[in-house]
C-alpha cells in the first residue's frame, strides 16, 4: 500500500495564518500609501508648525521652572526672618532639587555680593571653582541689558565639553532698599533634550543675539554657532507659530518659527523641502518593513503556537508507543486546560495504574517464589533432620562415655571435647531446621501484643544493659487483640533484638519497640535500631536459610528464616527497612482476632517456658540484621 504524503498540522496552521495576514497587510499598505501621497506639503507645514509650538511651550515651561527656582533661592538667601541654620539647610535642599544649576551670583548696586557654587555639581561636570571665577572676570554681566520684565538668557559655554547658559534677572526682595540682580549658570542638557526628540526635523533654540542656545547637534552649542535664517520677529504671531519657505546653506527648507514667552528666545523647526517627499517614501518603506516584520512575527508566533498545540499530541503518541512496549515509567503533565489536557491526564493515569499493577504483580510473584522456596526447603529440612539427628545422638553418647574414661590433659581428651562441642552444634542446627520445617505447630490463643513486648524486654534487658544498648518502647493503648503463640512470638522478638545488639558490635545504641493499629483489621509491631544498617543486596536475602554475614562458626543463618516461618504460621507478615548508616527497622503485622475487632483481650499470656523456644544470646543466629553481623 502506497504511503500517503504527511503534512504536519502546524504547517497547515502557519500557511493559513500567513495568507490571511498578507492580504490584510497588503490592503492596508496600499491604502495608506495613497493617503500619504496626497497633500504632502500641507501635511509637512502643519506638522512643522505643531512641532514648533510644542517645542516652544516645553522650552518656556522649562525656563519658567528655572526662573521660579532662582527667585525662591534668592528670597530664602535674603530673608532676614529665617535663622541661619535653617537657611543653610533650606538652601542645601533647594540646590539638591536643582541639579542643573552650577552656580548663582547675587549683585546689589552693580557690585557682586556673593557667589554660591554647587561643589558636587562642579565635580560631576568636571569643572573647578577657579574655572567659573575666571569666566566671571572675563565676561562681566551687562546690567544695562537686563529688563525688569524679562529674563536675560545667553549661551555662556566656556568649556568645550559642557554646554552652559547664563540666566540673569532683576528681582525685588521685600526689605531690600535696592533691586537684587541674580545671575545663574545652568547646564543646558535638559533644554537640548527638548529640541532633540524629533529624528525627522532639525529643531533649535536661538538666543537674543542669534546664537544657538540649544540644538540636538551639541557641537553647534559648544561652538556658539550663528547664521541660522530667522524671520523678522514682527512677522511672528504672539501665541502661535508661522511657517516659511527659505534657503539655508544652499538647501530649500520648510521651517516653523515661534517665540518663547520669556528671554527673547526663538524656537525653530526646519526640514528640507525634499524631505516632504522623502518622508512619504520613508513612511511607505517603513510600512513595507513593518509589514514584513509583521509577517515574520506572525510566522514565528504561529509556529510557536502550532507547536504548542501539536506538541502534547506528539508526546501522547510517544507515550502510547512506550506503553505498547511495556514501558510504564512515564509521567505526563497536562500543558493546557482543554480536551488535549484532559486526554493527557487520562493517559498519565492509565500509565500509573499499569505501573502499579505491574509492581503488585512482581511483588506477588516474588512472594510466591519465596513461599515455594521456603516450603521446598522446609520439606528438605525435615527429611535431613530425621536422618541426621539419630546418628548425631549416637556420636554424642559414645563421645561422652569415652570422655569418662579418658585421661585429662591428653590429646585424646582434647579431641573428644572438640567432637562433643561440634556435635552439640550440629544438634542445635538440626533443632533449628526442625523448627523451620514447622514440626511444632504454634498454639494460637487471643493475646495482647503489648504484654508479649513487655515480657520480651524483661528477658533481654540485662544482656542489652551490659552491651550499652538502651531499650525504649512506645506502646499504643487499647491495642486490638490478635491470635498467637506467646512463646514463639517472644522468641521472634528476642531473636530480632539480639541480632540488632550484635550488629552494634559493642557500641552504644538504642532499640525502640513500637506497637500500633494502623487500621481496624491489623496490629503493627516495629522493632527499630540505630545501628549501622545494611545495603539492599543484604536486606533482600536476610530471610533466606543459611544466609549470614557473621564470621564462620558464629551463626547458622537460620534465626531469621525460623522467624519468618513463625510469623507466616501466625497469618502475619514481616518485612525489613534498612539503610547504611541509618539503622534497621523490622515491621511485623498481625491480623486482628476475627469477631473481636473492637475489644481488648485482658488475659495475660503465660510465661514463656522451654529452653528451645527462647534461644540463648549465642544461639540467636540466622540472617543478620546489619552488615556487622
Amino acid at each position: 500500500m502506497r504511503k500517503k504524503f504527511f503534512i504536519p498540522l502546524r504547517f497547515k496552521i502557519l500557511v493559513s495564518l500567513l495568507v490571511g495576514i498578507a492580504i490584510v497587510v497588503g490592503v492596508i499598505t496600499f491604502t495608506m500609501a495613497n493617503l500619504f501621497h496626497k497633500d504632502k506639503t500641507a501635511y509637512i507645514n502643519d506638522l512643522v508648525s505643531s512641532n514648533t509650538i510644542h517645542t516652544a511651550q516645553e522650552a518656556y515651561a522649562l525656563i519658567q521652572s528655572y526662573h521660579e527656582r532662582i527667585k525662591t533661592i534668592s528670597r530664602v538667601a535674603y530673608d532676614a526672618d529665617i535663622a541661619q541654620d535653617n537657611k543653610s539647610r533650606i538652601l542645601d535642599d533647594l540646590f539638591l532639587d536643582f541639579p542643573e544649576m552650577l552656580s548663582i551670583t547675587f549683585y546689589q548696586d552693580g557690585t557682586e555680593q556673593i557667589s554660591v557654587f554647587d561643589e558636587t555639581a562642579l565635580t560631576r561636570a568636571g569643572l573647578t571653582r577657579t574655572d567659573f571665577e575666571n569666566y566671571h572676570s572675563e565676561n562681566p554681566l551687562d546690567f544695562d541689558s537686563l529688563d525688569l520684565q524679562n529674563v536675560f538668557i545667553q549661551n555662556s559655554t566656556f568649556n568645550k565639553a559642557l554646554p552652559i547658559m547664563t540666566m540673569a534677572e532683576r528681582i525685588t526682595i521685600p526689605g531690600l532698599e535696592t533691586e537684587l540682580v541674580v545671575e545663574a549658570l545652568i547646564r543646558t542638557e535638559r533644554l537640548i533634550s527638548v529640541v532633540s526628540r524629533s529624528k525627522l526635523y532639525d529643531a533649535f533654540i536661538l538666543g537674543p543675539d542669534g546664537r544657538v542656545l540649544a540644538h540636538k547637534d551639541v557641537q553647534q552649542v559648544l561652538d556658539h554657532s550663528s547664521g541660522y535664517w530667522k524671520p523678522d520677529e514682527q512677522a511672528l504671531p504672539e501665541q502661535s507659530a508661522a511657517t516659511f519657505e527659505y534657503t539655508y546653506d544652499g538647501t530649500n527648507m520648510i521651517g516653523g518659527f515661534a517665540r518663547v514667552q520669556t528671554g527673547n528666545l526663538m524656537v525653530g523647526v526646519q526640514i528640507p523641502k525634499m524631505a516632504a517627499f522623502i518622508s512619504a517614501r520613508d513612511l511607505i518603506n517603513n510600512l513595507v518593513l513593518i509589514s514584513f516584520v509583521i509577517l515574520l512575527s506572525a510566522a514565528a508566533i504561529s509556529l510557536i503556537w502550532s507547536y504548542r498545540l501539536t506538541r502534547p499530541l506528539m508526546r501522547l503518541t510517544k507515550a502510547a508507543q512506550d506503553i505498547g512496549r511495556g514501558e510504564f515509567e512515564i509521567s505526563l503533565k497536562p500543558t493546557s486546560r482543554d480536551e488535549v489536557g484532559s486526554l493527557t491526564e487520562s493517559v498519565d493515569h492509565m500509565a500509573y495504574e499499569l505501573r502499579e499493577r505491574e509492581k503488585a504483580l512482581e511483588e506477588a510473584q516474588a512472594a510466591l517464589i519465596q513461599s515455594e522456596k521456603m516450603s521446598a526447603f522446609g520439606q528438605l529440612s525435615a527429611g535431613i533432620a530425621h536422618e541426621v539427628k539419630n546418628p548425631l545422638a549416637g556420636i554424642l553418647g559414645y563421645t561422652q562415655l569415652t570422655l569418662k574414661v579418658a585421661e585429662d590433659d591428653t590429646n585424646v581428651y582434647k579431641n573428644l571435647k572438640i567432637i562433643e562441642k561440634e556435635t552439640r552444634r550440629c544438634n542445635s542446627i538440626i533443632e533449628n531446621l526442625m523448627k523451620f520445617a514447622r514440626q511444632d505447630k504454634p498454639q494460637l490463643e487471643p493475646l495482647d501484643l503489648n504484654n508479649v513486648i513487655e515480657d520480651s524486654l524483661v528477658l533481654v534487658d540485662h544482656q542489652m544493659g551490659i552491651n550499652q544498648v538502651q531499650l525504649e518502647k512506645d506502646l499504643a493503648e487499647d491495642l486490638q487483640t490478635v491470635k498467637g503463640d506467646p512463646n514463639q512470638l517472644i522468641q521472634v522478638m528476642m531473636n530480632i533484638m539480639i541480632n540488632a545488639q550484635q550488629a552494634m558490635d559493642g557500641k552504644p545504641g538504642i532499640i525502640t519497640v513500637t506497637s500500633s493499629s494502623p487500621n481496624a483489621g491489623v496490629v503493627e509491631l516495629r522493632i527499630q535500631d540505630n545501628g549501622p544498617g545494611m545495603p539492599e543486596e543484604v536486606s533482600s536475602k536476610i530471610f533466606e536459610p543459611f544466609f549470614t554475614t557473621k564470621a564462620a562458626g558464629k551463626g547458622t543463618g537460620l534465626g531469621l528464616a525460623v522467624t519468618y516461618g513463625i510469623i507466616k504460621d501466625h497469618g502475619g507478615n514481616i518485612r525489613v527497612e534498612s539503610e547504611l548508616g541509618k539503622g534497621t527497622t523490622f515491621i511485623l503485622t498481625f491480623p486482628v482476632t476475627s469477631g473481636d475487632l473492637d475489644t481488648k483481650q485482658e488475659d495475660t499470656p503465660a510465661e514463656p517456658t522451654g529452653g528451645s523456644s527462647i534461644p540463648e544470646s549465642d544461639d540467636s543466629e540466622g540472617s543478620t540484621v546489619d552488615p556487622s553481623d
